[in-house]
């Protein structure tokens, strides 16, 4: 079974991920998905156990489907 720390890593890197491919800051993200800068931050270090209902603003804000931002996917890993 797959650790808590693991999802909250492969989610993680998903986000930074897809956020380097629309070439937008953590500023930006976090204004299309009507979050706080720092709290993308948190996301992105894997510091923050995300909600349901964020995990769809992210999704949304980074054109991507909420399986994109959950699947762990090789080379990925920071």
């Amino acid at each position: 079974m797959i650790s808590e720390h693991e999802i909250l890593n492969v989610f993680a890197q998903n986000v930074v991920f897809f956020r380097h491919r629309l070439k937008i800051s953590q500023e930006e993200l976090a204004f299309r998905a009507g979050v706080h800068r720092t709290y993308v931050g948190m996301i992105e270090r894997a510091e923050k156990n995300i909600t349901l209902v964020n995990i769809e603003k992210f999704a949304k804000a980074l054109e991507v489907t909420i399986s994109e931002l959950v699947e762990k996917v090789p080379g990925r890993e920071q």
